[in-house]
């Protein structure tokens, strides 16, 4: 079976560019290139690479890593959506087959809905729509209702939930709005989930996570996904690993080890082939030949 990760990052580190990186962040204050990424060793072939800047300089970056590396099968960049050179910056960009989406931080903003309700925000977002480029929605779960009616009104190209919208997992009693905002959102047939980015969500670090992740934490992940899975359905979920972000709390062989078993309890083979890779081939429009 094909397997795809829609979610890791790569970046040469510069403290100024990367600002959510904290101190406490050692394993993230470093380069990371898809060399370091230990995928292959789980069986994982191919990667979108995601933004992790807010810079001009970061689409060109992935687009350059992506032609030197076979296996970044599609990079989502960055740009500002609401800056009237918009269109000549995709036109720039037009015969870089790997560009498939763009996404931006939302979840650092100050006033996620003041950005997201910019008309000039929602035209950037358009644009794309119209030359099939997805947008990636990364936001926590008290921000999710923030972006039901941008979502709702973008519906000419997928929309791609990062992270399930970060789940409260620290604070369960939070846990019923953020099921809610999910239910909400996979009721628009354009909006697809990313299984990603759980296990930094969950109180860490864990003891000895080599020896894999403590039980309580798998079942409260596998809640999560058993979530998605009914309010999206299999044919809208993707996996992710968030690589190297996930190393702040679990290596990469853990989180897909949590996926695999999540995915062979709960998925009829068919619906195995489309959450490893055929929904991110058909969400981002992937060419592998």
């Amino acid at each position: 079976m094909q397997k795809i990760d829609s979610h890791q990052h790569y970046w040469r580190f510069e403290p100024a560019a990367f600002p959510w990186i904290s101190p406490g962040m050692a394993v993230l204050a470093q380069d990371r290139s898809p060399s370091d990424c230990p995928m292959h060793r789980s069986g994982v072939t191919g990667s979108i690479a995601v933004q992790a800047r807010t810079e001009a300089a970061e689409t060109d970056f992935l687009l350059d890593l992506a032609a030197h590396n076979p296996s970044i099968l599609g990079i989502v960049g960055w740009a500002d959506l609401a800056s009237p050179v918009l269109e000549a910056q995709l036109d720039g960009w037009a015969q870089q087959p790997k560009l498939r989406g763009f996404r931006h931080i939302l979840q650092d903003e100050p006033d996620v809905a003041q950005v997201v309700n910019n008309p000039l925000f929602r035209r950037g977002v358009a644009l794309l729509q119209s030359k099939e480029l997805s947008y990636d929605v990364l936001v926590f779960a008290h921000q999710m209702p923030l972006v039901i009616d941008f979502c709702a009104t973008h519906d000419a190209h997928w929309l791609v939930l990062d992270h399930l919208g970060k789940p409260p997992l620290k604070n369960p009693e939070y846990m019923p709005q953020w099921t809610q905002s999910l239910k909400t959102l996979a009721a628009l047939p354009h909006v697809v989930c990313k299984l990603s980015g759980l296990v930094t969500e969950a109180a860490w670090p864990f003891a000895n996570v080599a020896d894999g992740l403590p039980t309580a934490v798998q079942q409260t992940v596998w809640d999560c996904f058993d979530t998605a899975l009914e309010a999206f359905g299999p044919a809208r979920l993707l996996f992710g690993s968030d690589w190297p972000v996930c190393e702040l709390a679990a290596p990469y062989p853990a989180v897909h080890q949590l996926a695999q078993t999540w995915a062979a309890r709960r998925l009829s083979d068919s619906e195995q082939t489309a959450f490893w890779s055929g929904n991110a081939i058909r969400c981002y429009n992937l060419n592998l030949k």
